[in-house]
């Protein structure tokens, strides 16, 4: 089984193409939390996690399902993490192997693909030129191709992440700070005169924190992953993220 999350669409790419070659179970994370989070495995079975990169650490929905998850016959089973990130990972596959191996799941591969980046909301994060989104999904194409055989070889020692320069740091420090305090649905804001009232936002939110009467708004629950799905998917630019992201790009996976 293949348990992923996803915001703009890159990691459920990689996590279908996963699911389509191995011919295993695809499930979505936000809907597995609405369950017991408790499993069995078939003969043979593997196990797998896809997600994004968020701040140098995975996604809190992730780090969530994780302390919930329960797999009674884990031990012996082969899993592997796949995340996508748009430049480097630090430590995030690290720390959720920790986390994994506190539940009698080990890791045996991983992998981290550079996609387009979709983070928009610091004064240096942009979009992708279009060049260099084509150049990051064709070699992300070729890396997802490699792993697919790594995983379905099941060979066992294969890391292929990119870390970053300094990926303690990062992970520890600024991802720590940027995990708990900037990880926030307070900031989104809604153009009423440019809004189409088409409810698309809250339709590709994967967490269901938007609530639609007419115009967007947000629950302020703390269920917010900062995808910013919401304010990608916008056709009319009217989801914004405080001043920064109003003339910054959009971006999701398609």
């Amino acid at each position: 089984m293949i348990f992923y999350f996803s915001g703009t669409g890159n990691t459920r790419w990689a996590a279908q193409e996963l699911a389509e070659t191995t011919g295993e179970r695809l499930l979505f994370i936000p809907e597995e939390l609405k369950t017991t989070c408790e499993y069995t495995l078939a003969d043979d079975e593997r196990i797998g996690f896809c997600f994004p990169v968020h701040g140098w650490q995975s996604p809190h929905i992730v780090r969530e399902f994780v302390s919930r998850l329960r797999i009674g016959n884990a031990s012996g089973h082969y899993t592997y993490i796949l995340c996508t990130c748009g430049d480097s990972t630090g430590l995030a596959v690290k720390m959720l192997t920790k986390q994994l191996a506190e539940k009698g799941i080990a890791v045996n591969s991983c992998q981290s693909l550079t996609m387009p980046e979709s983070y928009v909301c610091l004064p240096f994060m942009y979009t992708d030129t279009p060049e260099r989104e084509h150049e990051k999904k064709e070699q992300a194409r070729k890396d997802l191709d490699i792993f697919i055989k790594v995983v379905k070889e099941r060979q066992t020692g294969y890391s292929r992440l990119t870390l970053g320069l300094t990926p303690w740091t990062f992970s520890h420090v600024i991802g720590a700070y940027f995990n708990r305090y900037m990880i926030t649905d307070k900031k989104f804001t809604v153009d009423a005169d440019t809004c189409l009232h088409c409810g698309l936002c809250a339709k590709v939110c994967p967490v269901g924190d938007i609530v639609f009467d007419g115009i967007p708004s947000w629950k302020n629950d703390s269920s917010c992953t900062c995808c910013l799905s919401c304010y990608h998917h916008c056709p009319v630019h009217a989801i914004n993220y405080g001043r920064i992201t109003r003339k910054r790009g959009q971006y999701y996976y398609k």
